[in-house]
């Protein structure tokens, strides 16, 4: 089942007819060098950037959802984020149910242990490292229970033990229904978690698939420039540039 779709997907200088498809179910990972359009596509998809072309969301355009209607079902997490004031955690991540107009305390407990944040709920934000407000501004997100989540480098600022953590969340979270878009640079990371990946080079689409076929040494040479040695067979599968 597509939960949401887009069809020549164009935002001038950054994005050149990019159609592609997320499934109920599964987690998209999107790829590509820095400014290849990856979070201009997620913006889009988003809502929060105009674009020519079509997005539809369950089969309806986007554009015309009313947009707490579309709050309600596609979830965004930007690549940083900061709070204008002394917030605590608590309430940042009860900000993920303004869609809905109440603050479900289940909800917000539930996504604050989801993103392992439970612990800091009476502390400011603001007090937090960086990493730990990344996993609060993840919750934020979780908390509002989106059938969509577009997140943009979500695992960026984390340990490496807080990646996996984050990224088998997003996993767990697309095989309850709901499916999940992620840009993301480690293609190793990608390979072990996405279900299929989209590779984007200069706002085109170069590669839309399963891990193999996107992951091939031809493709990662002319997305990136780099030659480099793939290994899908190994557990986790792992990407080594020459």
């Amino acid at each position: 089942m597509e939960l949401i779709s887009a069809h020549g997907l164009t935002v001038e200088q950054r994005l050149h007819d990019v159609s592609l498809s997320l499934h109920q179910g599964e987690v998209l990972g999107i790829l590509g060098a820095n400014g290849a359009g990856k979070s201009t596509l997620l913006h889009c998809l988003a809502g929060i950037q105009e674009y020519r072309g079509q997005i539809l969301l369950q089969e309806q355009l986007l554009d015309k959802i009313p947009e707490r209607q579309r709050a309600q079902q596609v979830g965004f997490l930007p690549q940083s984020s900061q709070s204008a004031w002394a917030l605590s955690v608590h309430d940042v991540i009860s900000l993920g149910r303004l869609p809905w107009g109440d603050d479900n305390p289940d909800a917000v407990l539930q996504a604050a242990r989801a993103a392992g944040v439970s612990d800091w709920l009476k502390r400011p934000v603001d007090r937090l490292s960086g990493g730990q407000q990344a996993r609060v501004w993840l919750a934020r997100v979780l908390a509002g229970q989106p059938r969509v989540l577009l997140a943009d480098e979500p695992v960026a600022s984390l340990d490496l033990r807080q990646q996996q953590h984050v990224l088998r969340l997003l996993r767990d979270y697309a095989a309850s229904g709901c499916g999940v878009m992620l840009s993301i640079h480690d293609l190793s990371l990608a390979a072990r978690y996405c279900d299929r990946l989209c590779l984007l080079h200069e706002g085109r689409l170069l590669a839309l698939g399963p891990v193999v076929e996107v992951l091939t040494t031809a493709n990662l040479q002319q997305a990136f420039g780099v030659d480099a040695h793939i290994d899908l067979h190994s557990q986790p599968p792992i990407v080594i540039p020459r």
